[in-house]
């Protein structure tokens, strides 16, 4: 079993935080999901919410994402 580092340890100083939107209401505002890969470290993601940027981003690994049904890839920058 691969070592996973505790995630909320990392510094996510140089992350780039890419979006993905959807799923809106007409007559509200933009939904949006944000994600940074946490530099330094392979298959480790920070995720917040584009609508409450002041929150601390969750942190998963590439794994817990795929299990949640989230592919970095559709993320945009």
């Amino acid at each position: 079993m691969a070592f996973t580092p505790d995630l909320y340890a990392l510094d996510l100083t140089g992350a780039t935080f890419s979006a993905a939107c959807g799923g809106n209401h007409p007559d509200g505002p933009e939904t949006c999901l944000t994600l940074a890969s946490i530099p330094g470290v392979a298959d480790a993601y920070a995720l917040g919410d584009g609508k409450r940027p002041d929150v601390a981003p969750l942190r998963f690994t590439g794994a817990e994402l795929a299990a949640a049904g989230i592919d970095p890839g559709r993320f945009r920058a």
